[in-house]
């Protein structure tokens, strides 16, 4: 790490700090370590040009802090107004001193009502050469849920800007009922007999309808399922998506699709020898091979999309096409784009917008290529919606739990067709822990906070209504990012970024309203450098949070379970480790150390695995968990120590409790290593024993001694 002296530690002046500060950019922030840490000057001047500010002199500071003074003085009504259902609101609305003006909110079900002026007083401003007034309007608490338009009228001059009236709570009582607990699964890895060499969306559902109709699961949590780039080589990371709202088609079950039976007989036959050939490879051990099998998918898909469909099909087509609008067609052309002429860095020149002629021109040449990218994203919607009435149907109280990435491909569909609310030269990231001391930067660029808010956090809402669509529940992978995000500008190290904030009442609001009306529990990942006040504010709207017994520490040794949080998700372990069985034989600690990733000596993390591991040996035999005589150090001993953590887990009181499928099979491979590309073969590990050899979801759902031993406390 540099020294304090270099370059990107120069102090922030005086004039730079008050742009930063108005603009919610850090210029200082508390580290993991409890240090007051100093943001450079060049860190805190390339995230405000991130936001549109010029800063290469004092008068444009100048200028940007006396735009950002006047910026709601200059608008007749704010870009957006969210509440909270139940208290009475303030609604400003800005006119020429003295100009009477009436205000009425039209609601989304056709009704109206009248807002009531407030008798407060607040001084005029001199706007542009004009004295400009402010009024004030109560909202009342009492207005429905819903997307609303407020309008003002003033002097023969209208505006209107949208109201969003949010629950003042979700309720994880009426979502969740009694505890629920259900297996975690990254979809890919989970292969059946009948997969064409990757799991698949009627796998899922297999899993949810067994687990929730034999084993009372109530949910299954499952990976991003992101759309990919259709162009190979497809990236084999659910967090690095192109989108963040459309989904992946390679997860669809080509059999299970209506308009199979319309193809002709060679081409089926075809089809089904495509399939066949990759069914053979579900019993491999190898890697999992992504572009082998879209690459079939993709040509059988095609083969389906040039049959057509009958007309009550269609009419089923065209409305899924109306309910996404514009963002399906933007992120159906970015695919033909690229189906035509490859990566975006090789795009002619022209095709930089979606609003651009160049890309209107494209999409009428190859109308054909961009219906069969938003045809695909229908069937896909169509199995997902019957994957999670599999589990509703099987009786499970949530169902499908989707998961939420953070961020997008710099070089992706939502980068290009969001650039006006992503912030340009910057990657989203992490400031420097005890686990990665030089910070990381995973390269994603970031919502604009302005900017969202001037589209009245529009593009925020259609990704969650896309997502929330079909699914019981959301998991929202470092939630903090409703918050905050470390910023990273482009050409400096990791550990160099800082904090910029975010309205994250607003974006609360927003997310509790769409998670109500589809009537999905919400759960964010809270792991990490997170405040204290952070996870208060999601449990005070119902948001539920993330326990990993791993992670459940007091002073200096494992946290009794029964003093976990209740209003939580928990689990013995998480996707970004090794398996309970890898964990327990300390993979985390190979992995690292063969990769050199590790700070310290091998020997003294794998001195550090074993005091934890006899830590919480220690916890648990002392609350019966596990017997004294086990001797943790067998493989017999390794599946009663395994069995005992999830005793542990079932003891606290956690309101959702996720078994991971590889622990039940004893698997030891870590789906991914945080901090490595290719190093280590990051999220394309299938589910396999403790041997190594493949586990077909069939041979899950036989059952054996382990899972009954893990499933035993939780059900």
């Amino acid at each position: 790490m540099s020294t304090p002296d270099a370059p990107e530690w120069a102090p922030v002046p005086e004039d730079l700090a008050r742009l930063a500060e108005a603009y919610g950019v850090a210029t200082e922030y508390w580290d993991q370590a409890g240090v007051l840490v100093q943001v450079g000057a060049a860190t805190v001047s390339a995230a405000l040009t991130a936001l549109g500010l010029d800063v290469s002199s004092a008068q444009a500071i100048e200028h940007g802090l006396e735009t950002r003074r006047l910026r709601d003085w200059r608008r007749m009504l704010p870009p957006v107004f969210v509440m909270r259902q139940g208290n009475d609101q303030r609604l400003w609305v800005h006119v020429p001193d003295g100009t009477p003006v009436a205000v009425s909110v039209d609601l989304e079900d056709g009704g109206r009502v009248d807002l009531a002026q407030l008798d407060l007083w607040v001084d005029p401003v001199n706007v542009d050469g004009v004295r400009t007034g402010e009024a004030s309007f109560r909202v009342p608490g009492d207005l429905p849920l819903g997307w609303h338009t407020a309008v003002a009228v003033a002097a023969g001059v209208t505006a209107s800007a949208p109201v969003v009236v949010a629950p003042h709570r979700l309720d994880p009582d009426a979502l969740v009922g009694d505890r629920q607990w259900g297996f975690m699964t990254q979809v890919y890895a989970m292969r059946s007999s009948h997969s064409w060499g990757l799991g698949d969306l009627h796998d899922l559902g297999d899993l949810a309808a067994w687990s929730g109709g034999e084993l009372g699961a109530g949910f299954v949590l499952i990976n991003p399922l992101h759309a990919a780039s259709p162009v190979p080589p497809m990236a084999p990371s659910p967090y690095l998506p192109v989108t963040r709202r459309f989904t992946n088609p390679v997860y669809l079950r080509v059999e299970d699709i209506p308009e199979l039976v319309r193809v002709p007989a060679d081409v089926a036959a075809e089809i089904a020898e495509a399939g066949r050939l990759l069914q053979q490879l579900n019993a491999s051990e190898d890697l999992l091979d992504r572009d082998s099998v879209w690459a079939a998918k993709r040509a059988s898909l095609w083969a389906i999309h040039r049959v057509g469909m009958d007309a009550g099909r269609a009419g089923e087509y065209d409305a899924f096409v109306r309910s996404q609008g514009a963002g399906l067609v933007d992120f159906a052309t970015w695919c033909a784009i690229s189906d035509v002429h490859g990566h975006p860095s090789q795009w002619p020149s022209g095709l930089e917008r979606p609003d651009s002629a160049g890309v209107v021109a494209f999409r009428g040449e190859h109308a054909d290529l961009v219906d069969f990218h938003m045809w695909m994203q229908w069937q896909v919607d169509d199995q997902l919606g019957s994957t999670q009435q599999r589990a509703v149907d099987a009786g499970m109280r949530i169902g499908v739990i989707s998961d939420l990435a953070v961020g997008v491909h710099p070089d992706g569909a939502d980068a290009w067709a969001l650039q006006s609310v992503l912030a340009p030269g910057v990657g989203v990231g992490a400031p420097p822990d005890m686990y990665n001391q030089m910070g990381q930067n995973w390269h994603q660029p970031p919502w604009r906070p302005d900017a969202l808010a001037e589209q009245a956090f529009v593009p925020f809402r259609d990704m969650l209504r896309t997502v929330l669509r079909n699914a019981g529940g959301l998991r929202i992978d470092h939630v903090l990012g409703l918050f905050r995000l470390w910023w990273v500008p482009s050409g400096f190290p990791a550990y160099a970024g800082t904090f910029v904030r975010f309205d994250h009442d607003a974006m609360l609001s927003i997310l509790m309203l769409e998670a109500h009306r589809a009537g999905a529990v919400i759960i964010g990942e809270d792991l990490g450098t997170v405040e204290p006040w952070v996870q208060e504010a999601l449990l005070e709207r119902g948001i539920l949070g993330t326990s990993i017994l791993w992670f459940e520490n007091a002073g200096g040794g494992p946290k009794d379970p029964h003093e976990w949080r209740r209003d939580v998700l928990a689990s013995v372990t998480v996707h970004d480790l090794p398996p309970t069985a890898g964990y327990l034989r300390d993979e985390h600690v190979r992995i690292r150390s063969e990769l050199g990733l590790l700070s310290t000596p091998v020997e003294q993390e794998r001195a550090h695995a074993a005091a934890e591991r006899a830590g919480w040996a220690d916890l648990l035999r002392r609350q019966g968990w596990l017997a004294w005589e086990v001797n943790i150090d067998t493989d017999a001993g390794l599946d009663e120590f395994a069995i005992a953590l999830h005793r542990a887990l079932a003891a606290s009181p956690a309101r959702l409790l996720g078994i991971g499928l590889p622990d039940v099979v004893g698997d030891r491979r870590a789906q991914n290593q945080p901090g490595t590309d290719q190093e280590y073969p990051n999220w394309r590990v299938p589910l396999a024993d403790a041997s190594g050899r493949s586990v077909l979801l069939e041979q899950v759902m036989q059952g054996s001694a382990l899972m009954d031993g893990m499933l035993g406390p939780v059900r």
